[in-house]
């Protein structure tokens, strides 16, 4: 019962501090495996001021989804992803996982203003007052996407198709012999990390911009695109 799950887990119910009350924290939490410990990260980082979307890798097992539902349904800021894909490592699908949080998140009644993904492996070593103040001080209104332009040896990424094999049980991303045409708009192509803490401005800017969307469909035949998007979109003049 949700009662139980609430009282054995000892979730945190209400604002630590009213700083922190006035500064909600967006969650993407993906994850495939491993129940117990996707419920140690929920706990660590529960707030009820924030809220968190969950994506589910559709090729987790039945009861693994089950489980995670039935967490979830115990709490009104938290929330599966309303559509959600089969993620394979390196593929498209990883990225696309993300974007279908922040449209969910975008669209939600909860005036959150960062968005921080995680995997069900992470785990934080700051609180909440500690990441708002953190990110008031230091970053004030800019996005932690950290990278630089695109190294040589990495340029195999993006410059041919790569495609997602997904087959009985097996998948993986491998390289097609199409050349991929040069990115939209002349963009200067970043290499970084696929996670971030991004504004909610900048979240809204990437789901309705048209530059970010040309980027988005050039990227969905990349190898590993997450490493690029955000941190490409990021260095745009402006």
């Amino acid at each position: 019962s949700c009662s139980t799950v609430l009282k054995t887990l000892h979730f945190i119910t209400s604002p630590l501090s009213d700083e922190e009350g006035n500064f909600s924290l967006a969650y993407i939490i993906t994850i495939h495996k491993e129940l117990e410990m996707f419920v140690k990260l929920l706990r660590a980082i529960y707030m009820p001021q924030n809220i968190y979307c969950i994506h589910i890798d559709e090729k987790s097992p039945r009861d693994y989804k089950t489980a995670v539902q039935n967490i979830v349904k115990c709490f009104e800021n938290i929330f599966i992803s309303s559509k959600t894909e089969h993620v394979v490592y390196a593929g498209f699908s990883r990225l696309q996982a993300d974007i279908n949080c922040m449209r969910d998140l975008v669209n939600s009644k909860v005036q959150w203003n960062y968005v921080i993904n995680l995997c069900g492996q992470d785990y934080p070593i700051k609180t909440n007052k500690e990441i708002i103040q953190y990110m008031k001080s230091k970053w004030n209104g800019k996005n932690i996407t950290p990278g630089i332009v695109q190294p040589l040896h990495m340029k195999y990424r993006t410059q041919v198709s790569y495609r997602e094999y997904v087959h009985s049980g097996l998948s993986y991303v491998f390289p097609a012999k199409t050349r991929k045409a040069k990115p939209p708009h002349n963009l200067t192509i970043y290499f970084g990390s696929a996670y971030y803490i991004l504004s909610k401005q900048f979240v809204e800017f990437t789901l309705t911009d048209a530059r970010a969307q040309d980027l988005l469909e050039w990227s969905r035949d990349t190898y590993s695109p997450d490493e690029h998007y955000w941190v490409t979109l990021n260095r745009l003049p402006g």
